[in-house]
């Protein structure tokens, strides 16, 4: 089978990292295939930041657990202690902002898997810069106002098999004449 398409097939998400940071050159690698990804008119409207600084990562876990829509333990991590953090911001004065975000996303968690890197894409970046805290970020970061939270990735190398795929909906595919 084409290598590209059996990655799309056994890509899962990673949710235990193993206590180290991935190699410069598999994040290059990924962030490169990233800037690559479908943008409506190829505006490239997209933004990665790459954090990696432990203590930054835990801030950003705190924020984002305080976005959960129910209670969640204070020691819930939903960045799964992943040594590096992407968050994908989109300039929301294009019309496909949103599509061309996730089509970043997509691309990040495919190319984590292409190089051995473990990954996960986690939701509440658009909770996170809609908020006062998340406007100043942007200012300190030179990053327009304009620019929404469409999500995260997290990064690491793998400390747990990947789980297996469920199975696929019987109904997933409609053909019509």
């Amino acid at each position: 089978m084409n290598q590209t398409i059996e990655n799309l097939k056994t890509r899962r998400s990673i949710r235990k990292f193993k206590d180290e940071q991935i190699s410069d050159e598999d994040l290059k690698t990924i962030l490169e295939a990233g800037t690559y990804a479908p943008t409506g008119r190829g505006a490239q409207s997209p933004k990665i930041v790459v954090i990696q600084n432990p203590e930054t990562i835990k801030e950003f876990s705190a924020w984002n657990r305080s976005f959960f829509p129910v209670d969640v333990p204070e020691d819930m991590d939903p960045l799964y202690g992943a040594k590096t953090l992407l968050i994908v911001l989109a300039d929301s004065e294009f019309p496909t902002y949103v599509e061309d975000g996730s089509s970043v996303l997509c691309v990040l968690v495919n190319a984590a898997h292409a190089v051995g890197v473990g990954s996960c894409w986690i939701h509440r970046a658009r909770d996170e810069f809609a908020s006062e805290k998340g406007k100043e970020l942007l200012k300190e970061w030179g990053i327009p106002e304009s620019y929404e939270g469409i999500g995260h990735v997290v990064l690491g190398y793998p400390d747990m098999e990947a789980p297996e795929p469920l199975p696929r909906k019987e109904d997933y595919i409609l053909y019509v004449d």
